[in-house]
Parts: structure tokens; sequence; C-alpha cells
């Protein structure tokens, strides 16, 4: 169907997992497309490689819905099961910058869905207006419902009791709600992951000179999508080695729970076995040094890419970091890095943005120019 405003969203044929993938959990039987794929995937030239390594970036940052990043990927799944289970109304949680939480909001707009966020702020800010920076603007543009949580409460309540509560509010109010975890990461979300390397199988084939791939490398904030990567990768032809930069919990934690996604689908892997996390949390979630920062901005400005500061920023810095502390790591490989989007959360750092990127003066006209009526006035 299409709606007024002109999108289209397709009902897929009865999905088909491929064949190396046969004998996971069952997907639905069909979903919307959400997200505009393939994204591209194309060279990208960072100073100060190590000896003949190639590097390559996957726009994920491009995959559409208001720059929904990796997001999207697993909405698809996701908002299909919402649709056939019935639902009117969709419950998600995140940090108060959520790339995920803005992505769900705009996704459920567009199936006519009714959107409830609760967002994890400061405690000195949960009870004043969260404002309209970033992500919050595009979340309060759509009628997104938000309801702030101190992050002392988030701690000691947990981001599924808290959704839990809101659930069973909604259903004595007489609404159908469907709840999304945290970045969108189940068993569910994780397909669509496993359906990008499939994509990026097809890629290498068509457009990009048949390069093979060795290592796959991505931020990991929830553990959907490293849970995903790996998985498609071990079990396709890619075989690519998936490192993971994790910028929240550390190490362990992400590896134990990529393992309950990985048994949610009946995989019979060990997480420990597909996939490398490396600790990129810095100063901690959503927090950035001036060098991550300035890093982000002289990616910008040499290669045109444009990283955010909470997600690929960092950890394409710690790749790099890491790069130049163990070169023979990582010489002669063939490296794909998942650019996995957030582009509005640079607009709650542009504070500590401001003193990188001063470059700007008042245009000076001579005198000699002469003062008439030129063309082109926008006034």
């Amino acid at each position: 169907m299409a709606s007024s405003l002109g999108f289209e969203f397709l009902t897929k044929k009865p999905y088909s997992p491929p064949s190396w993938a046969s004998h996971l959990h069952p997907l639905p039987s069909h979903f919307f497309s959400l997200a505009h794929l393939p994204t591209p995937i194309h060279r990208w030239n960072l100073p100060n490689l190590p000896t003949n390594t190639e590097l390559w970036i996957k726009r994920d940052d491009l995959s559409g819905m208001q720059l929904s990043g990796n997001k999207v990927r697993k909405l698809e799944f996701l908002m299909a099961d919402a649709i056939a289970q019935g639902a009117d109304s969709i419950i998600t949680i995140g940090g108060i910058q959520s790339n995920h939480c803005r992505a769900t909001a705009v996704a459920a707009k567009y199936l006519n869905l009714d959107c409830f966020l609760i967002l994890r702020t400061s405690d000195l800010l949960v009870d004043q207006d969260p404002g309209l920076t970033g992500n919050l603007l595009v979340e309060r543009m759509v009628g997104a419902h938000v309801h702030l949580i101190s992050k002392q409460e988030y701690a000691k309540i947990g981001s599924v009791t808290l959704t839990n509560v809101l659930k069973e509010k909604l259903i004595k109010e007489g609404r159908r709600p469907y709840v999304i975890p945290v970045g969108g990461s189940n068993s569910l979300g994780t397909w669509g992951y496993i359906e990008a390397v499939r994509e990026i199988e097809q890629q290498i084939q068509k457009g990009t000179g048949n390069v093979k791939f060795d290592d796959i490398v991505v931020a990991c904030g929830s553990g959907g999508t490293i849970a995903g990567l790996s998985l498609g990768s071990s079990l396709s032809a890619l075989k690519a080695r998936v490192h993971a930069f994790s910028v929240c919990d550390d190490p362990d934690y992400f590896h134990n729970f990529a393992q309950g996604l990985l048994d949610g689908l009946k995989a019979g892997v060990s997480s420990r076995d597909i996939v490398h996390i490396q600790n990129a949390k810095g100063l901690g979630y959503a927090m950035n040094t001036s060098e991550e920062l300035n890093f982000v901005k002289e990616v910008a400005a040499t290669t045109g890419v444009v990283l955010d500061p909470v997600y690929s920023g960092k950890a394409a810095y710690a790749m790099l970091k890491d790069m130049s502390e163990n070169p023979k790591k990582w010489e002669r490989r063939k490296i794909l890095f998942i650019h996995t989007g957030g582009l509005l959360g640079l607009y709650d750092k542009v504070d500590q943005l401001a003193s990188f990127v001063g470059n700007w003066q008042r245009m000076d006209v001579n005198e000699s120019v002469p003062r008439q009526d030129g063309i082109g006035k926008m006034f």
C-alpha cells in the first residue's frame, strides 16, 4: 500500500533464508521495506594505515529513514513482528540521544503506530524539558511520547522492567503495545545483519573488483549488530573475521550477550569463536575525549566521511590506534569498516567541537568593488 505522502511499503514474498542459514530459527513470513538497500561500499583512504593494508567502508549511515543507520536493518524484522501481532503501539528504551529510539519513532510513524520512548538522562535533568537537540528533535517532531528516567533509577530497575512497567500501563488503557529492547538487539533483530552479510557478498561479486575482505570492523553498543555480522560471516563464503569495538560495558559482557542471541537462533556456535571484541569505551558511553572528537573532525576534513561521536567515531579511533600499536596484526589485510550511522549525535557535542571547527571569517570585499544592485538578491 502507499500512503498519501507517497511512502510505499512493499510486503515481500515469504522469506527464504540463505542456504547457509537454513537451519537457524525461522523468520517472519514477510516484512516491510523500511531501509534503502544496498548501502554503498567504497575505499576509505585514511592516513597512516599499516603496510599494504586496504580499508573499505560500508555506508550503513546511508540506510535511509531519516539517517537511521544500522538500526533500520533490525527494525525491518521487529516492526514486521509487531504488525503480525496486531500491535497499535511500540515501546523502546535508550539514552537521551539514542539513535535507535529516534529510528524506532520514525519507523512507527511510517507504519501508523504510536511510539513510546523511555529515555535515560542525568539525575539533574530528569524533571526538565529535554529540549530539541539532535535525535530528540526528530523524535518529538514525529510525535513520539517521551518518558524520562534518571540514570540512577535506570541502573537500579533495568531496561526490561522499565519497558514492562510502561507496557502494563498501556495495556490497562486498552492499548496493544509491542516492546523492542535496547538497540533492537534480540534474536529476531539479529537477522538484520545476517542479511547484511548476504548483501555484502552480492556487492563484492558485482561492484568492488571481487575484493576478498579479511576483516570486518564495527562498533558495538547493544550487541545485535555484532551477533548478526559474525554469525553471517562465519556461515557464509565471506569468512571475514569480525572485530567489534565496544563503546559501553566491556568485552566479556558483550560476548555473553551475543551468545544469548546466538542461542536464541539455535546457531550452535560460540560468540568467542566468531567475533573479537575490544574495549573502546573511553570516558564512558556517549562521553568523548578531545582526542576522539578531533579525530572525527580530521576524518571528515580528510575523507568527507562524517562519523558519529558515540559509535563509529570511537570504533574507528580505536581501530587506528590498534593499527598503530599492532601494525603486524593488520598488515596486508583487506578491511571493511561498517559505518553504523548516528550523525545527529554530533549536535549534542557542538560545544566540545567548537574549538576544532573554527574555520570561518567575514568576507573581505575591497572598497573598489562597485556598490550597486547585483544579480541574485535574496531579499
